[in-house]
């Protein structure tokens, strides 16, 4: 094979993982809880909730922790707050797009951008989500393959959401709820 045909092939398979990746990335929210361990490529290169692909892997990072009504439920503190891990994907979603959450608790969200889309993450009472109002707190140019974090106390009535306002994101529906118990 000469160097061009070996390139091309390169950058086809890239490209292919990549979409692979990106499919596997389609799965049911969690429910209830927080979110499940590791992101959801699943699929031939991909690996998925459980590091089961042809491929093996895929990523595993430390699990959220439990949600109100799991078993070893801990409710976050400001000295000591709850992980909750989410993954926005390359499909312009939020996986879970439910976090359950304590009233009064506080939560550091951290959030991992899949695939080649720079996302953000903004989290605080719906309205001001949703309106993108300047002074919520956010995630900004979460790049791809990066992880973000930030830190938020529940306070007030609610309701309480998510979401990214990358160009067009928001308006094809990548949000997310948060469900007070």
């Amino acid at each position: 094979m000469n160097g061009r045909r070996v390139a091309w092939l390169g950058t086809a398979l890239v490209v292919a993982g990549i979409a692979l990746i990106g499919a596997g990335a389609l799965v049911p929210p969690a429910v209830g809880g927080s979110a499940r361990p590791g992101w959801a490529a699943t699929g031939m290169m991909g690996g998925g909730w459980a590091g089961s692909g042809v491929m093996g892997g895929g990523w595993a990072g430390p699990a959220s922790a439990p949600g109100p009504g799991q078993a070893g439920f801990v409710a976050g503190t400001q000295a000591n707050p709850r992980v909750v891990q989410i993954v926005a994907t390359p499909q312009l979603r939020f996986v879970p797009d439910v976090v359950t959450i304590q009233a009064g608790e506080t939560i550091t969200f951290e959030v991992t951008s899949m695939g080649p889309v720079a996302h953000e993450f903004m989290v605080g009472p719906a309205a001001d989500v949703a309106a993108d109002k300047a002074g919520t707190p956010e995630i900004a140019d979460l790049g791809m393959m990066r992880t973000g974090s930030l830190t938020y106390t529940f306070t007030g009535p609610g309701p309480f959401s998510f979401a990214c306002h990358a160009p067009g994101h928001f308006e094809a529906g990548m949000s997310g709820t948060i469900v007070v118990q």
